[in-house]
């Protein structure tokens, strides 16, 4: 058991470790060098860059963006251990630390790869948005907002990092207008939707699913698997089949996306011929636990 653990925690970290390096890089492969700005910590840590070298006259021997990325993260690392635990934190640790050495490591070109702005903006979006929720969901973060998104996610019903990403870049970017242009601001602010929207996507915790079970066993046996090995609760009520007018349960239970692959095994291991219905994108409020 010990074995298959570590071999878990490792694919886990793997992946975290694969999602901050996918947004490192189309953050210095697509977006730095058409000059828009990712928004959040390394956004701000892009425009120190910007003002130590074009306004202050710094010369910085590498690109500033990821150490700077590092010591803004340091106060939101210490809210992570007090509210999330030791394990998240040894994560977010690793992942920022890395992030930080691809930002520096990662060189952006000297000329744009993609030309058009725009399609910078979409492609660079998607990369990245992908990177940090495959972050997300190896269950680490990049820090920033990815932090406090899991932070207020865990605390606040119908509430997704995405939501905060968008929210706090809006603020980020009135700083953009303010020492470059609005072309810039609009460009990186269609960047960050799109990233916020794949994060989301990705991140499946954050999309709960409605479940119905049409079973012909009535035993109880499949609800109270699901109750004791997923914890979650479960109603279900007597039906019928129109055609053969043959008695049934139907079972109801919501779950998170990022859950279904169990539920499915549960379900196929007490009734293979159970009929599944599932439906996305339902809002839920006051006693459903968010598993983070």
């Amino acid at each position: 058991m010990a074995v298959r653990l570590s071999r878990e925690e490792a694919r886990k970290m793997a992946g975290a470790i694969a999602g901050v390096f996918l947004f490192a890089a189309s953050v210095k492969i697509f977006i730095t060098p058409v000059h828009l700005y990712n928004g959040g910590i390394v956004g701000m840590s892009q425009i120190i860059q910007t003002v130590l070298t074009d306004y202050v006259g710094v010369n910085v021997a590498f690109d500033f963006t990821g150490v700077a990325s590092f010591l803004i993260n340091i106060p939101l690392l210490i809210l992570v251990y007090r509210s999330m635990g030791r394990a998240f934190l040894v994560r977010t640790v690793i992942c920022v630390a890395c992030q930080s050495f691809f930002l520096s490591l990662i060189p952006a070109p000297t000329q744009p790869i993609i030309d058009d702005t725009l399609t910078a903006c979409l492609i660079g979006g998607i990369v990245s948005g992908f990177g940090v929720g495959l972050t997300l969901k190896s269950g680490g973060s990049g820090g920033g907002l990815d932090v406090l998104g899991v932070y207020f996610t865990k605390k606040k019903q119908n509430f997704s990092v995405g939501r905060l990403t968008i929210l706090v870049n809006t603020f980020v970017y009135g700083i953009c207008a303010v020492l470059f242009n609005v072309s810039t601001v609009i460009y990186s602010l269609i960047f960050t939707g799109i990233q916020g929207i794949f994060i989301d996507r990705i991140h499946s915790q954050n999309i709960n699913v409605e479940v119905l079970i049409f079973t012909k066993t009535e035993d109880g046996g499949l609800q109270r698997a699901i109750i004791q090995e997923l914890e979650r609760g479960v109603t279900y009520w007597q039906g019928f089949g129109g055609y053969t007018d043959q008695p049934g349960r139907i079972l109801c239970v919501v779950v998170s996306k990022f859950e279904m692959p169990r539920l499915k095994r549960v379900i196929a291991k007490y009734d293979s011929k159970a009929f599944v219905m599932i439906k996305e994108g339902l809002q839920v409020s006051d006693n459903f636990v968010k598993r983070l």
